[in-house]
């Protein structure tokens, strides 16, 4: 097999060599510049596969931020799946126009590698589809037409993008083979269509088991009642307002019923009551003296009261004796 390539090229074997090392290093590389990565960690600060099911691809991307950015992870995963091939084709037709056909699935391979595998991402990366579409695309037409074809109809019709996806990566060695019916060419095909499969391993058991997610349109989340409750008191300032009528003594038992986190006081606010709790000590200590004081001022002129009754009586009754 190698030999009818080098003999079809009418190159030395290490000019062959060297040429394909060239393109699938570039080609990988490329394909490590993960568009939903790159721009979910360094752009939105929120790295995607932490949302999800995980997965560094386009579908998991929208369901979880949506917006116009989404625009920009196809075009990245898109426009680097063209650049692979366009160079592959420039280096092979320049040793033989006989191997740009070939030079289109060899870095359309090193390209998906790169975007499933990434170097430069811990190696967690997607699926390869947006990507392997665009390599279809550059491929032939009949093959896009073949694959893109069959993903678009099972996944509108059907609502499952895996279901679409599989069906990409089942048809494309077949497709391969009907249109250039060369084992070389054939065998990157299955290899490529075996990755893509491998990927989606997860989903077809999901398939097979009914609980696979369907496609739907990205909803931005609300803000849940708990995390306004908690974003209320941190915008106030000093305390809350108490209904009129009810007594100071309360305002201990509302606190104590909110939760921990809503509750949290700064270092002002603990010497403030501190400050109010001591004082409200005193006033009801001076209180309860000044009411002592008035209890003793009452007994006094109780006593006083009935000693002057007393001398009054009996100066009526030394009046009266000395009358008798």
């Amino acid at each position: 097999m190698l030999n009818y390539v080098m003999e079809s090229a009418h190159v030395s074997g290490g000019w062959l060599a060297l040429a394909a090392v060239g393109v699938a290093v570039l080609a990988y590389f490329l394909g490590c510049f993960n568009g939903a990565v790159v721009v979910s960690r360094y752009i939105l600060r929120d790295d995607v596969r932490n949302h999800g099911s995980g997965n560094a691809g386009l579908t998991n991307f929208y369901r979880t931020f949506g917006g116009p950015l989404t625009l920009v992870v196809i075009l990245s995963d898109a426009v680097k799946a063209v650049v692979a091939v366009l160079f592959a084709m420039w280096i092979a037709h320049s040793i033989s126009p006989e191997l740009v056909t070939l030079s289109k699935y060899w870095a359309g391979l090193f390209c998906l590698l790169g975007h499933m595998f990434p170097i430069t991402f811990q190696f967690r990366g997607g699926k390869g589809i947006l990507s392997g579409g665009a390599i279809a695309l550059m491929i032939d037409w009949r093959v896009a037409l073949v694959v893109w074809g069959g993903f678009l109809i099972l996944a509108l019709a059907t609502r499952y993008v895996s279901l679409g996806s599989c069906w990409a990566g089942l048809s494309f060695p077949f497709v391969t083979w009907y249109v250039y019916q060369n084992v070389l060419i054939t065998v990157l095909s299955v290899v490529i269509g075996g990755l893509i499969l491998w990927k989606h391993r997860g989903n077809i058991v999901r398939l097979a088991n009914g609980t696979e997610s369907k496609f739907t349109r990205h909803k931005k989340q609300e803000a849940e009642p708990e995390a306004v409750e908690e974003a209320e008191p941190e915008a106030q300032e000093g305390e809350m307002p108490h209904p009129a009528g009810e007594p100071e003594a309360d305002e201990k038992s509302v606190q104590e019923e909110q939760p921990a986190d809503t509750a949290e006081e700064t270092p002002d606010q603990d010497g403030e009551t501190s400050t109010h709790e001591e004082n409200f000590e005193e006033e009801t200590v001076q209180t309860q003296e000044n009411d002592a004081l008035e209890g003793v001022e009452e007994a006094v002129a109780e006593e006083e009261t009935s000693t002057d009754q007393e001398t009054s009586e009996e100066e009526k009754r030394k009046s009266q004796e000395e009358q008798a």
